[in-house]
Formats: structure tokens, sequence, C-alpha cells
């Protein structure tokens, strides 16, 4: 099997490709680097340096290589920066996620994975969050993901292309081996932020409001380690090779940590002082997001496997020596 790998050199995308690689499928990485990191890029994968917005030249590397199945995880991902820049957001993602599905309808790719987000859900009806709840984006990053799980669906109708969109909730942690993991500039996730207040290298987190209607008043998250988001997006593939429909899936574990969980629990792994501070709220912030990953079980077979403090210690490990 081959598959090709869209932002192999990004974040989840390169804990993706690493699993491939351990399970000797041949994995195709196409990143432009504009974000990504090529140290985070296998060796043993073939890299293509290349932008999704180059219509001919990802149509040619499609018929060029002939991957069995496409993962796309290339996006711009920043929510502040896309309310402050849409047109930025909706022409890399939307308008390079058109081009990538098309050169698969032109070269015969009928199985694709993609790379999505909870924050299609807004302001959620009820917790947990399952997928039957009416998409409600509130900032054009979630609008960017939202149309191209539009246009996916367009495709299957009308051309038989089948997909998987995974609708992630956060992302975090690091291969436990230490060679890979989260490195984003700036950085806009919770717990790199707590680990570099750890390090020294920021005075303080900011706690975005304390009177949220939670036990501690502050945000309640459903933090899920990359490893096992890598894990599903294996799953999701051998679901469409087995002649699966098209899937609309959330991952997360069902379980939500606060902030000063987050904080106290980074405090007794790494052993060390972090400062923080509580700021006012931020707009558009949630008090609760927490997934029904139930559909994932039924469908692909899967469950997460790490802890939040799993999840933490890795990070822990990787943010002491990062590699880039």
């Amino acid at each position: 099997m081959k598959i090709l790998v869209t932002g192999g050199a990004g974040y989840i995308g390169s804990h993706f490709v690493n699993l491939l690689v351990s399970k000797n499928i041949e994995a195709v990485v196409i990143d432009n680097l504009s974000r990504g990191h090529i140290e985070a890029v296998n060796k043993n994968s073939v890299f293509e340096k290349v932008d999704i917005l180059e219509y001919e030249r990802i149509l040619n590397l499609l018929a060029y290589h002939k991957p069995d199945a496409v993962v796309h995880f290339a996006a711009f991902a920043y929510v502040g920066e896309s309310v402050e820049n849409p047109l930025l957001y909706y022409n890399n993602n939307v308008i390079g996620s058109y081009n990538l599905i098309k050169a698969c309808k032109e070269a015969g790719i009928k199985k694709f994975v993609f790379s999505s987000t909870c924050s299609i859900y807004g302001n959620p009806e009820s917790i947990p969050i399952n997928e039957e709840q009416k998409p409600d984006p509130i900032n054009p990053y979630a609008n960017t993901k939202l149309a191209i799980e539009k246009i996916l669906n367009d495709f299957d109708r009308a051309y038989g292309i089948k997909y998987i969109s995974l609708r992630y909730f956060n992302a975090a942690g690091a291969d436990p081996n230490g060679l890979i993991g989260e490195s984003h500039l700036p950085e806009p996730h919770l717990i790199p932020i707590i680990l570099e207040t750890a390090l020294g290298k920021r005075e303080k987190v900011n706690v975005f409001g304390n009177d949220y209607k939670t036990l501690d008043g502050t945000c309640i998250r459903d933090y899920i380690h990359v490893n096992d988001l890598a894990s599903a997006h294996l799953k999701a593939i051998d679901y469409l090779h087995n002649a699966g429909e098209s899937q609309i899936i959330n991952l997360g574990t069902g379980i939500g940590n606060s902030v000063l969980e987050i904080i106290n629990r980074s405090i007794n792994i790494t052993g060390k002082k972090i400062n923080f501070m509580v700021v006012e709220r931020r707009k558009g912030d949630p008090a609760v997001l927490v997934a029904d990953y139930s559909k994932a079980q039924n469908q692909l077979n899967w469950k997460p496997e790490f802890s939040i403090d799993q999840i933490i210690s890795t990070a822990w490990n990787w943010h002491q020596n990062p590699k880039y």
C-alpha cells in the first residue's frame, strides 16, 4: 500500500507518517514547509516540496506516485490569525483542498482521509458532542474546514470519492521516542505553553477566564494524544479499503480536563514551578468541549490509548530537548 500525505512535515502529519513507516507502508509526503519542519519528515518516506495551491504539480505527483489513498493534513490552523486574515485561510485551506480533491478525481484516487476539527461545532448544544450536532462555526478557520467537508460530500455523490472526515478535539503530546513533537511559531496550544513556562522560556501562563460554569471556573477541553490521532487515520484508511461509506467521525477521549487541572498535573510531572495569571476571557471560547467518540469505536474499531498524564509526559520529554 502507498499513501500520499499532505502536510507530512507538520505536527500531526509527521506522527502519522512515522506510523506508516513503522507498518512498512509506503509514504509520500507533500509539504511546502511554510509551517512544517523538514527535520520532522521520516527519512524512510518520499518527500516532495510542493504547495497544494500548485494544481498541475499536484496532479502530476498523483499520476506519478499512484497512491492508494490520500490523507490531507495541510492547512493553516490558527484561529486568531484566521479572524485577522480570512483571505489567507480561504485561499490556502479551501482553494488548496479543492485543488487536491479535484486532482484526486482526475487521477482516479477514490479514498480520501481529511483532517478536520471539532471547532466546526462552535458553541455546542450539549456535552459530550456527537456527530449529529449541527455545525455552527464561529471563526474563519472552522468555516474553511466545514467548506472542505461539503466539497468532499459533493465529490462523493458525483464522482464516488469515498472519504472520512476526522474532527479532532485538542491534539497534544509527542512521540514517546522524543524525536518528533509539537513545534509552532507562534505556539497557540496550552500544554506546550505550560511546559515552556516550566522551562523558563515564558514568564507565565495566561489563563483566559476563571468564571466559567465549571468546577474550578476555567475552560474544559478534551486532550487527545497525537499518536492516537495517527492510529485513527490508519484505521480510517483500512475502513475505506474495505469498501466503507463516507463518514464524519469525532476523535477525542471523552474525558475533559480544565486549564487549572492541566497546570497542576504539569507541575506534578515536571517538578517545576509554573506561574500563571488569570486574564480576560477570549471571545468565543466555549466553557466545555468534550467528545463523544463512540462512532469512532463502532465504525473504525478505534479507541484512545494515552492518558492525560502520558500526554503531558511525552510532551515534556520532547520540550526538554526539541530537535527543531
